[in-house]
């Protein structure tokens, strides 16, 4: 019999960016996804809904970003508050160790219209996230709503440096940098 072996989540992500590199999203099924991982259909779909969510970590950043806002120091304006969540996705999801698998996942979500029409997705529903984040810290609606973008908007330009090939800098530094680039521009008036 074979040994337990933990984070299936992790397995089933890393058999389903292989198989697509390998045979194409389009060709490849949640089952070859789960015999890849060593795992079962129904293991698959206890983690995610469908082939796509695979690559997305089934909520795992939306919770992330979530727990940093609430987190962050009281005091913190709401620029401060997304900075503190970007600064936790750097430590404890955008990983050294992550890099090379993000930037494989990247080009196969660049090849397949269908998984980055779920990433522009993905993205709304995390600036939605971090906009009812900052709600329950208090800030105002309208304020909640441009901080968060304003925190998505610096987020994607990090990532973009975070997984290009040259880069060695870690995302948070990177999501801080952008966040200060970001508000520089608005202040310029």
């Amino acid at each position: 019999m074979a040994r337990w072996q933990p984070d299936a989540p992790g397995r089933l992500a890393a058999a389903a960016l292989d198989l697509f590199e390998e045979h194409g999203y389009e060709n490849t099924t949640v089952i070859e996804i789960a015999e890849r991982a060593g795992l079962t259909k129904s293991t698959f779909f206890r983690y995610f809904p469908d082939k796509r969510e695979v690559l997305f970590g089934g909520g795992t950043v939306a919770g992330l970003l979530v727990e940093a806002i609430a987190s962050a120091p009281p005091e913190a304006g709401p620029l401060d508050a997304v900075a503190h969540a970007l600064d936790a996705l750097g430590r404890t999801f955008f990983t050294a160790d992550r890099r090379e698998f993000s930037r494989r996942r990247q080009a196969v979500l660049n090849a397949n219209t269908e998984l980055r029409e779920r990433e522009a997705l993905k993205r709304i529903d995390l600036t939605t996230s971090m906009i009812e984040a900052l709600d329950r810290r208090g800030v105002p609606v309208l304020t909640a709503r441009v901080a968060a973008q304003l925190g998505t908007l610096a987020w994607e330009m990090a990532y973009d440096q975070w997984i290009g090939t040259d880069s060695t800098e870690g995302f948070g530094p990177l999501a801080r940098k952008a966040l200060a680039g970001v508000r520089a521009v608005g202040a310029m008036g």
